[in-house]
């Protein structure tokens, strides 16, 4: 079962690959990034529970994936000021 949540992982974060190389606004770019870390986050997290490893450790997968999203989600804010800003027409 955690095999089969770790391939998911690899194979969702190889679908974000595809979707950023796939899309020319870099906005609709910033999606596939988004994408990838919620995704794996979340399947890795559900990974860690399932392996059967002591609490301390689901917990500091945990404190990972929501650091990797508030991160994750304020570069992602800030990247995408920028690209507005730059295509903005003066």
């Amino acid at each position: 079962m955690v095999e089969g949540l770790l391939a998911v992982v690899v194979l969702t974060a190889w679908l974000g690959a595809a979707g950023f190389a796939r899309l020319a606004w870099p906005l609709d770019r910033l999606h596939c990034v988004t994408f990838v870390y919620v995704t794996c986050g979340a399947l890795t997290l559900t990974a860690a529970a399932l392996w059967g490893g002591s609490a301390d450790d689901i917990i500091k997968v945990a404190v990972l994936l929501a650091a990797l999203l508030v991160g994750g989600a304020a570069v992602a804010h800030a990247t995408g000021r920028a690209i507005v800003r730059r295509r903005a027409p003066e």
